[in-house]
């Protein structure tokens, strides 16, 4: 509940507030003055106390004052060294966007929305007046329908990953009121990578998942989602978001009884740990985002960790070789092993089919007793060919701004939609992270629903190792960097440069950079090389 409060007001009748929640008592509430008004100026965030009960994040924006949770609802980054964009802030660890007004979450990673509290001036005093319960949990669902039995129409989710969540979330909040059915292959409710919500969530507000079941192909002329176990469903309109899964090499060998988690973050976390022992030794072929964070997590616990890479260094297709550098260097002196320019040739086991070896393109051979791949990804887009839904030869569907397929009311989001990038001159492209796959999930709910929304990608990465952030913001290839800071101790932000633009930027230690960046170009503004000699915090503002 709330709103801001303009600075020309200096007195907002608590009365009329307490009359909009009439089941609420006093004691439910918590308000006191926390400040002056002269100790916010325009385009500033500070955070206080509220009578010890929680903190409250103060926001004087476009000559307003907003009074905000504290802390982004997604893992509790503190907003107040957020990036402040047109009438939002935008979190400076993983981009999630919220709105100054309402609290409303705009943009992804996280479902829930922060909470915003009243506001009052009295001469130069400024009360503040929350609800116990939101200023403890620090965040704040957004109201959602229920089913009408009388509501016959009948959308579904094909994927029961982050975005088809979002998607059904955003529908209830929509005022659906019709039925709404997730199918979902996996046997998981919705997660990301842990799950995002209880199972009496679903109940509460009538969202039907089938779990272990996959849509086997869609019947464009009856309107029909066919499953794995012979049913078919009926719908309306239908939203495709079923991910991508691990892509899996054919190694001499491999087909041997041996261990190996492919690369799937959750299904490896949720794993491995049975699996590790300090005599065990681990070989990563990949040295992707995943593949260096399992190289990561598995350091220490093990006898050792071997990232063997087709590249010199890691990321230097992303990052490029000068950050590529520092970052192998941060995993050497951490103990992982690295051998760049390299492959498997072949897998090794035991007399009893346990793997024990893996051997490199150059004949080496190294110890492996759990072998995990790091070597892409495929969409999971197979059966769409089966239904005369148009695939490009990578497996992407192709949208337009609106999330729309070429097939009338069938929309397709998240990692298997080459849908339009707003940072990226709208060209096309598909982006598989689960940030973005959520805020596809939500673009298309609201499509669904007719209300026009336009796509408006500002595609925002991050990744962590031994402490050391990450965080990545833009799309496309990239003839020139430009680093400001101390690259080789990791404090620093490599500009990417494409025809003189930057098409992206990445930062270690010096938040929140990137998401000013995301803020800057998210307004329709670009970055030139030419404007790079000045301050990186001081061009963006």
């Amino acid at each position: 509940m709330g709103c801001p409060l303009s600075t020309s007001s200096k007195v907002l009748e608590i009365s009329k507030i307490r009359s909009k929640s009439p089941n609420m008592s006093v004691e439910d509430y918590v308000e006191d003055v926390v400040c002056k008004d002269s100790d916010i100026k325009e385009n500033e965030m500070k955070v206080f106390d509220l009578r010890d009960v929680g903190k409250v994040l103060l926001v004087r924006h476009k000559g307003k004052l907003s009074a905000l949770g504290a802390n982004c609802t997604h893992y509790g980054a503190p907003l107040q060294n957020s990036a402040l964009g047109d009438g939002q802030l935008r979190c400076q660890w993983h981009g999630a966007c919220f709105n100054i007004s309402t609290g409303d979450i705009e943009d992804f990673p996280g479902l829930d929305s922060l909470p915003c509290y009243q506001v009052s001036l009295l001469n130069d005093d400024v009360k503040v007046r929350a609800r116990r319960s939101e200023l403890t949990a620090n965040k704040r669902t957004k109201p959602m329908s229920k089913r009408d039995p009388n509501n016959n129409e009948h959308f579904i989710i094909i994927g029961g990953g982050p975005s088809g969540a979002v998607c059904a979330e955003t529908l209830r909040q929509g005022n659906f009121q019709g039925k709404i059915t997730i199918v979902n292959k996996e046997q998981y409710l919705p997660y990301d990578p842990l799950q995002l919500r209880p199972a009496n969530f679903y109940l509460e507000y009538d969202i039907d998942i089938i779990v272990n079941c996959e849509a086997t192909k869609i019947d464009l002329d009856h309107k029909k989602v066919q499953l794995k176990d012979g049913r078919s469903l009926n719908y309306d309109r239908l939203y495709i978001a079923t991910g991508s899964s691990a892509r899996k090499i054919d190694i001499p060998g491999i087909i041997m009884s041996l261990i190996i988690f492919y690369c799937s973050l959750y299904l490896f976390t949720s794993s491995i740990h049975a699996a590790l022992s300090s005599e065990k030794h681990v070989v990563i072929l990949g040295s992707s985002f995943i593949g260096m964070e399992v190289a990561a997590y598995c350091v220490g616990k093990v006898a050792s960790v071997t990232v063997v890479s087709k590249t010199e260094v890691p990321f230097e297709q992303v990052f490029g070789k000068e950050v590529g550098q520092s970052v192998l260097k941060l995993f050497l002196e951490k103990g992982v092993k690295f051998i760049g320019e390299s492959g498997i040739k072949s897998c090794h086991g035991n007399a009893d089919g346990v793997l024990n070896e893996v051997e490199l393109n150059d004949g080496t051979r190294i110890n492996a007793d759990i072998l995990v791949m790091g070597t892409g990804s495929v969409l999971n887009t197979q059966f769409l060919k089966e239904s005369s839904i148009p695939v490009n030869d990578n497996g992407s569907v192709t949208v337009n701004e609106y999330l729309q397929t070429s097939i009338p009311n069938i929309f397709a989001g998240g990692d298997i939609a080459n849908a339009p990038i707003w940072s990226h001159h709208n060209d096309h492209g598909f982006i598989g992270h689960y940030g973005l796959a959520q805020y596809h999930g939500k673009v298309a709910a609201m499509n669904m629903l007719n209300k026009g929304k336009i796509l408006k990608a500002i595609p925002f990465f991050w990744t962590m190792w031994f402490g050391k952030g990450i965080r990545y913001c833009g799309y496309g290839s990239f003839d020139d960097v430009v680093i400001r800071g101390d690259v080789n101790n990791l404090v620093f932000v490599a500009y990417y440069i494409k025809n003189e633009e930057v098409v992206s930027i990445c930062s270690c230690g010096m938040d929140p950079i990137v998401a000013k960046y995301a803020e800057y170009i998210s307004q329709g503004n670009k970055l030139y090389k030419k404007d790079l000699g000045k301050d990186p915090f001081e061009l963006l503002k």
